[in-house]
C-alpha cells in the first residue's frame, strides 16, 4: 500500500533529516514524523519543511505510543550509524543500533497499521578480508564479526525475524556502501580530511563509495514504491586507497597494521577500530545488478565523482 503516514528514525542526523524533507515534499504523503533523541541542526530542521520532529528514543518501549497515536503505516529506520567513530562511544552506538532496532521492530510488530518497513543497513555486513570475494552479492552470508559491521549483522537478523512474524508487511533493506560527499560526517570523510593519512603497510584497498544524494534517492524510492527485498547500493566503479589519497591532495603514511590503533589515539575523532583497519587493508566492493535491474535505480554519481565532489567541497570550505 502507498504510504500515508511515515515515521523516519535518525531525524537528528544528515540522512534522516534530509529524507524526512524529501518525503514531506511528496503531496501523496499526508504526514511525516522524524524522531531522534536530539533535534537536527537548525538549518536541517528548517529544511525538513512540513515534516514534524518528535523527540523520542527508539530504545524506549514508548516508541510504540508514537506509532499508534500518529497512526503510522510506514517506518523508515535510518538511525543505524557508525558515528561518532572510535571506541569511546562504542557502547552508546551499539545500544542505539541494536537495542533501538529491537524496540522499534517490537513496536512495529504490535501495530496492525504498519504495512511498510524500510531499513538503512550497511555493506559492512559482508566484512572485509582475504576470504571475502572481490565483489559481494546480496545472497552472500554475512562475514562481519566486530564493531559496527557486527551491529549491521544483528540488525538484519532482527529484521528477518520481524519479516517472518509479519508477512503482511513489505520489508526493504538497503545495504549502503561508505557514503562520502558534501555535508556528511562519516568515518571516511574524517579519515580523508587528515593532513597526513595513515595506511596499512603493504596493502592498497579497493573502495566503492556512495554519494549522499544517491543514498537519499534510494531510501526515498524504497519508501514510496513496492520494492521488497535486499539491495546493495553503491556508486559505479572503484578507487584504490592510494588513488583516493592522491586525489585528495594528501600525503599517505604507510605503517604496520599494529601501529594504527596508536595513530588513532593521536588523531582524535578518526576510527581505527579492528573492523575499520580490516577495511583499510582489503576494502569492499558490492554488486549492484539487483539495484539497477529489480529496484530500477541507476546511481547518478560514480565512486570517483562522489569522492571528487567531497574533495571539491572540502577545499571550498577550507579556503
Amino acid at each position: 500500500m502507498a504510504p500515508k503516514v511515515v515515521l523516519v528514525t535518525g531525524a537528528g542526523g544528515y540522512v534522516g533529516a534530509h529524507l524526512a524533507a524529501r518525503l514531506a515534499a511528496n503531496p501523496d504523503i499526508e504526514r511525516v514524523l522524524g524522531v531522534d533523541t536530539a533535534p537536527p541542526a537548525s538549518s536541517l530542521l528548517k529544511a525538513m519543511g512540513r515534516a514534524e520532529f518528535v523527540r523520542a528514543d527508539i530504545r524506549n518501549p514508548l516508541i510504540a505510543k508514537v506509532l499508534s497515536s500518529a497512526r503510522v503505516d510506514t517506518v523508515v529506520h535510518a538511525a543505524t550509524t557508525a558515528n561518532p567513530p572510535g571506541p569511546s562511544r562504542r557502547t552508546v552506538i551499539k545500544e542505539m543500533n541494536v537495542i533501538g532496532t529491537m524496540q522499534l521492530l517490537a513496536a512495529c510488530q504490535r501495530s496492525p497499521l504498519v504495512r511498510n518497513l524500510v531499513v538503512k543497513s550497511s555493506a559492512a555486513i559482508y566484512g572485509a578480508g582475504a576470504r571475502v570475494p572481490a565483489v559481494c552479492t546480496e545472497d552472500m552470508a554475512p562475514k562481519a564479526s566486530s564493531g559496527y559491521a557486527k551491529d549491521a549483522v544483528e540488525v538484519e537478523g532482527y529484521v528477518r525475524g520481524f519479516a517472518r512474524r509479519r508477512p503482511d508487511v513489505r520489508v526493504t533493506v538497503t545495504r549502503l556502501t561508505n557514503m562520502i560527499g558534501p555535508g556528511v560526517d562519516t568515518v571516511l570523510t574524517r579519515y580523508f580530511a587528515l593532513p597526513v593519512v595513515p595506511t596499512v603497510l603493504g596493502y592498497d584497498a579497493r573502495v566503492q563509495l556512495l554519494h549522499p544524494e544517491d543514498a537519499l534517492a534510494v531510501l526515498e524510492r524504497a519508501t514510496v514504491a513496492d520494492l521488497p527485498g535486499v539491495y546493495n547500493v553503491g556508486g559505479d566503479g572503484v578507487l584504490s586507497l592510494s588513488q583516493a589519497i592522491r586525489r585528495a591532495g594528501k600525503l599517505p603514511v604507510p605503517m604496520p597494521r599494529a601501529a594504527l590503533p596508536a595513530a588513532g589515539r593521536v588523531l582524535k575523532g578518526v576510527d581505527f577500530s579492528d573492523d575499520q583497519i580490516q577495511f583499510l587493508n582489503y576494502g569492499r566492493v558490492v554488486d549492484t545488478t539487483r539495484l539497477k535491474r529489480d529496484f530500477g535505480f541507476e546511481p547518478k554519481w560514480s565512486t570517483r565523482q562522489a569522492f571528487d565532489d567531497f574533495v571539491h567541497d572540502k577545499r571550498r570550505i577550507d579556503g
